[in-house]
């Protein structure tokens, strides 16, 4: 027996698996943030933004999409005061609202016109957009019928339900509970497509949508699913929110979100939804996909101990910021613009503008600023839909290769230290500017009760 030999040959064997346990470590680790490839969009949103075409004309048009209350959701006159310490009533008179909200083909999805009397509109924009946001993406909805998808669904309010609520008691059927629950509204939608992956409702008010973009990114990375719809929905048929969000001053009087501007003084609540059609990247280019943009890495966390529940926590804003861009491999001065939340609030924007510089204060220069704005400027606040809301306009952005204007910005907020800060907010429409030739963008969202989320998306 040749003991060299045999020694040689366990050496060469031992060698061998451990090139292979490197590259199985390093496939892993590169499947870990691998980018999705955003391949479909379908939208509501207010100003007649009823398809990404025309939410794009409403953005580059700098059109401010917000209007009085309309009497097929509430009678303004009846719930107005401008006192906002009166009993029962509302200080603002205005919304961003959808329109023909009331038009839903029941037969198309196989529903009932019984069942469809008391399905939450919130449901009807959910299966109408992903539809159409399929389409968008090429893919026959009836040819994913048993396939590995996820819905991930950003949803927070139940006003549908209580205005059903208010009937007669003997008028309540059991497709109420069904029609009205946030878990419906992501399962109806795997049922009517027979799909087969993770699918939930996804509650973390404001933030919602981004947190579902999350939830999503990661199940498709662990290969949960194959392909996920993930979205946004926000609807206003209760006066009595309004009245609830004007006695804690959220509101803006004059019903605009006016974000970074010294006359900051509350937002304006918004309906929309949103859905975008997701894969990752290496299917995404196998299947000869239409590639919009991609997703490269997203991040969660909580404010904690904040100095109020509703308050934001600058410190847990720049830890999200931070660990987003560590998911997805991208360095901070990669990034050109910020898509903020940005509501327009004294307290809220600085704390924001606050932690984006202090994570890419360094990496920017006077000459090369970072550029940030707010959708919620033209739409105002869309709440569950409004991460959503702005990862849609930085997709349209991307692929424009345009900057659109961002409203209602005359005065910059003293709170903010403009002079020393990197940034720059477009008031007029501007070529996005970038170095080598791609684009590289955050979309932040923070939710009322201290949930974050952080999303960047590349083209």
């Amino acid at each position: 027996m040749n003991t060299n030999t045999d020694r040689q040959t366990l050496m060469k064997k031992a060698l061998l698996e451990l090139k292979e346990m490197k590259s199985q470590l390093e496939a892993m680790e590169k499947a870990k943030k691998e980018p999705l490839a955003i391949v479909g969009m379908g939208c509501r949103f207010p100003g007649g933004a009823n398809s990404p075409e025309a939410f794009w004309e409403l953005l580059c048009n700098g059109v401010d999409a917000i209007s009085e209350v309309p009497s097929n959701r509430w009678d303004i006159d009846a719930f107005y005061d401008s006192d906002p310490s009166a009993p029962g009533k509302m200080y603002s008179r205005y919304g961003g609202f959808i329109d023909r909200l009331e038009e839903f083909d029941a037969q198309f999805f196989g529903i009932s016109p019984r069942e469809a009397l008391t399905l939450d509109p919130q449901q009807r924009l959910l299966l109408e957009v992903s539809w159409e946001a399929l389409e968008n993406a090429a893919i026959k909805p009836d040819t994913l019928v048993g396939s590995q998808t996820g819905v991930f669904v950003g949803i927070t309010v139940n006003d549908y339900l209580h205005r059903l609520l208010k009937r007669e008691t003997t008028e309540i059927d059991a497709y109420q509970g069904t029609g009205n629950t946030s878990n419906a509204a992501a399962g109806r939608l795997s049922y009517i497509l027979g799909l087969t992956g993770p699918s939930l409702a996804v509650d973390t008010a404001c933030s919602s949508s981004l947190v579902a973009i999350h939830l999503a990114l990661a199940s498709l990375r662990n290969h949960e699913c194959n392909l996920a719809l993930v979205g946004g929905v926000n609807l206003q048929a209760l006066p009595e929110v309004n009245v609830i969000l004007s006695k804690a001053r959220m509101l803006a009087p004059d019903g605009r979100c006016k974000t970074f501007d010294a006359s900051a003084d509350g937002y304006v609540r918004a309906e929309g939804c949103g859905v975008i059609v997701v894969k990752r990247l290496s299917d995404a280019i196998k299947d000869k996909d239409r590639i919009l943009a991609t997703l490269r890495g997203s991040a969660v966390n909580q404010d904690g101990r904040s100095s109020g529940l509703t308050a934001p926590n600058g410190l847990a804003q720049q830890t999200v910021i931070r660990q987003a861009l560590s998911n997805g491999g991208v360095e901070p001065n990669q990034i050109s613009y910020i898509e903020v939340h940005g509501t327009g609030t004294a307290l809220g924007d600085p704390i924001e503008v606050g932690a984006i510089a202090a994570v890419f204060g360094h990496h920017r220069s006077k000459d090369q600023p970072l550029t940030i704005a707010s959708v919620k400027t033209n739409i105002g606040h869309s709440e569950a839909a409004a991460g959503m809301a702005g990862l849609m306009k930085v997709v349209l952005q991307m692929q424009h290769q345009e900057i659109v204007p961002h409203l209602h910005y005359k005065q910059p907020s003293p709170h903010i230290d403009w002079e020393n800060l990197p940034l720059m907010v477009p008031t007029s429409k501007t070529h996005w500017q970038t170095i080598e030739n791609s684009r590289l963008a955050g979309v932040s969202s923070f939710g009322v009760s201290g949930t974050n989320a952080v999303t960047y998306t590349h083209l």
